[in-house]
């Protein structure tokens, strides 16, 4: 995790999502500028950014087989 990360599960999934795009926004502009250390820097911040969304992720999928047990039955594909 970055030092300089703000605490990212107090964002909503909209503001997480806003501010990994406008992360992405700045990475391309300090490539562009040829700001190697910066980019590299901001590339730690946007891998704290992905595992928290992949962590949420994770916990949706699970939520949802949880709560669907009965999934399969639910679509049945084979005739």
């Amino acid at each position: 995790m970055h030092p300089l990360a703000p605490d990212l599960s107090k964002f909503n999934d909209d503001e997480l999502h806003s501010k990994r795009a406008d992360l992405q926004n700045k990475i391309s502009f300090a490539y562009r500028m040829g700001h190697g250390d910066l980019v590299q820097q901001l590339h730690l911040l946007m891998d704290d950014y992905n595992r928290e969304l992949e962590a949420r992720n994770q916990k949706m999928l699970a939520d949802l087989n949880k709560n669907n047990k009965n999934f399969k039955d639910l679509i049945n594909i084979t005739k």
